[in-house]
């Protein structure tokens, strides 16, 4: 896209087709979706007929397994076209029918299916011991001993149909947020150039000082008109948080939350414990961004501008798909060729148009495409890295659906950050290798420290802010407007430290965060990082055995607890040395930029 085509937000008609995702894999037009729809109504029907017939034997089981795979691939393929096509265009009341439509369905399977769990666990423990031994179980007993890890938090069918046929109600307040965010809130524009959630960004990356203000205080401006509504979203989704912890009988919503993935408390706590730690350094680094902007005080708009002036970077989105694919040269022909037929095919959503969802992501599914979405600009670096990134994703999806059955290819989001994460590093690596001069290697370095501290030190201050919420609520004391407010600049004041100078509205920023509302997700891409770091210095300074674990892990898919599938690659999360080691990579880069830039390391006030 040119600079003219970019000063207006498109419609959807108008970005060509060849820059848009093709969906075809999952269906090739809308009437194919409506039959499958209509399918969907025969498995709910035919699912009663297998209440009370597990345990009568392993071959019964295995009926119903086979069902249920049969379902749940036709739910996911319905769901993920629906989604993937209200993502393109959130206003369309075409997009948000179909959504309805497939979630309407969607938690009456659920409800139909309500009886499994409870009645899996309700069979004597030696009778399924003995079934699981069954070679007829085989394709399915890592599913069954997951599930069986639930005895304690699973409740009675009747009980569980209840919480199934509530569990689109209870998605409302991040729907809600996200028709409020991305669609119905006008920023306007802010020097002829339109303010969105995507543009934001862009936005504060300017040199232009006045103009990063100016477009801070009027995107905020709409936050602060709205933000008891924001706040009450917020409450009422800590709040389903909260029953679900309570009525399945765990401790907290947190440890619901860290649960499936068998992860213990202890792992969240060392990471935020780590990282507390190690703040003095990131201290360091904004006294460094206010002595290199020239700047008496450093605001909240200051943070993101590139540190390096002299340096322009322009990458068109293909010259970024051939760096990308250049940087991954260390993981082999196959995984290379296959990303770079992706993301120069169909898989890419590429460019925003009018009431597209803001940000980025993957969405790989069993049956199709690893797709991704993006807001992609040319002008902003970020957006290369976020590309690699979402590679990353999609490549971890192509490996996994292709090297397990349905039952278990989906791996946790704990390792999906892995994935990702170590995508940016081999970039980053590359780029800083590849550096023609000192300011272009001092570019590509604070680039780095940016991204560290976006992915690191930020995502580790959402995860104390959400425990604090959290656990708040369940002690009993109500979260209102006031007590998020007053919890996020607490921490917003001890991450930045005292070089930073706050706005009033600059705890607003709670208000904003998409991913506040899947509670305790944020801290997977802190330790996702941590082990990324650690695992892109193993490939790129080994070689093929190496190389072979890491793809090894990519192809592992759910078949194993996240905490296990990682020791397997080379890194122990469970221990808060990955965190610490990932503070040091941090730290290192710092000092070389500061001696980049002439100074002695720490020697700026």
């Amino acid at each position: 896209m040119n600079k003219e085509q970019k000063r207006d937000i498109p419609l959807r008609g108008q970005i060509p087709e060849t820059d848009r995702w093709d969906l075809s894999s999952l269906y090739p037009n809308e009437t194919a979706w409506e039959e499958d729809l209509q399918k969907l109504d025969a498995y709910i029907s035919r699912a009663e007929s297998f209440r009370r017939t597990l345990g009568s034997s392993p071959e019964s089981l295995k009926s119903f397994l086979d069902f249920l795979n049969e379902a749940g691939l036709c739910y996911e393929r319905l769901e993920h076209y629906a989604f993937l096509r209200a993502s393109e265009d959130g206003g369309s009341d075409e997009h948000q029918a179909r959504l309805g439509k497939i979630s309407q369905k969607g938690s009456r399977l659920q409800a139909s299916l309500s009886f499994f769990e409870p009645e899996l666990l309700s069979i004597d423990k030696s009778v399924m011991t003995s079934m699981l031994a069954h070679e007829t179980l085989k394709p399915y007993s890592i599913k069954l001993q997951k599930i069986l890890r639930f005895r304690p938090h699973v409740l009675s069918p009747s009980e569980e149909r209840i919480l199934a046929l509530q569990s689109e109600p209870a998605e409302t307040p991040q729907h809600v947020f996200e028709a409020l965010t991305n669609v119905d809130l006008d920023f306007g524009t802010v020097a002829g150039r339109p303010l969105s959630q995507s543009t934001f960004a862009s936005f504060l990356m300017d040199f232009d000082r006045s103009l990063r203000e100016t477009a801070y205080r009027q995107f905020y401006l709409h936050f602060d008109q709205h933000k008891h509504t924001l706040a009450s979203l917020y409450a009422g989704s800590i709040k389903q948080d909260t029953y679900q912890a309570f009525v399945r009988s765990h401790p907290c919503s947190r440890a619901m939350a860290l649960f499936p993935d068998n992860v213990s408390e202890e792992v969240y706590d060392n990471l935020v414990s780590a990282v507390r730690d190690r703040l003095p350094a990131l201290h360091r680094y904004y006294r460094l961004r206010k002595h290199l902007l020239g700047l008496d005080e450093l605001r909240h708009y200051d943070v993101y501008v590139p540190l390096i002036k002299d340096v322009n970077v322009t990458f068109p989105y293909d010259e970024a798909v051939e760096l990308i694919c250049d940087s991954l040269a260390p993981l082999g022909t196959d995984y290379v060729e296959t990303l770079r037929g992706g993301l120069l095919g169909r898989w890419v959503d590429r460019y925003e148009n009018k009431g597209k969802r803001s940000g980025a992501f993957s969405a790989g599914s069993f049956s199709s495409d690893p797709f991704i979405l993006m807001n992609y600009k040319e002008d902003v670096l970020r957006d290369v890295f976020t590309l690699a990134h979402e590679g990353g994703h999609s490549m971890h999806s192509w490996y996994s659906s292709r090297s397990n059955p349905f039952q278990h290819y989906r791996y946790t989001i704990f390792e999906a950050e892995v994935a990702s994460t170590f995508n940016e590093q081999l970039l980053a690596s590359y780029l800083i290798a590849r550096a023609d001069s000192d300011a272009m290697k001092a570019y590509i370095i604070s680039k780095q420290l940016d991204d560290i501290i976006a992915t690191m030190f930020r995502q580790t201050m959402f995860a104390e802010f959400e425990h604090r919420m959290h656990a708040s609520q369940e002690a009993g004391s109500p979260v209102t407007l006031s007590t998020i407010r007053t919890t996020y600049r607490e921490l917003q004041e001890a991450y930045f430290g005292d070089a930073m100078v706050l706005e009033e509205v600059s705890d607003l920023e709670a208000l904003r965060i998409p991913h506040f509302y899947r509670a305790f997700y944020v801290y997977k891409y802190a330790t996702g990082l941590s082990a990324a770091l650690a695992l892109s210095r193993t490939v790129m300074e080994g070689g093929a055995a190496e190389r072979d674990r890491y793809l090894a892990f990519l192809r592992s898919g759910g078949s194993k607890y996240p905490i296990d599938s990682l020791r397997e690659a080379g890194v122990d999360m469970s221990t808060p040395e990955p965190v610490y080691a990932a503070t040091d990579v941090f730290a290192s880069l710092l000092g070389k930029l500061e001696t980049l830039m002439g100074m002695s390391q720490g020697g700026h006030t």
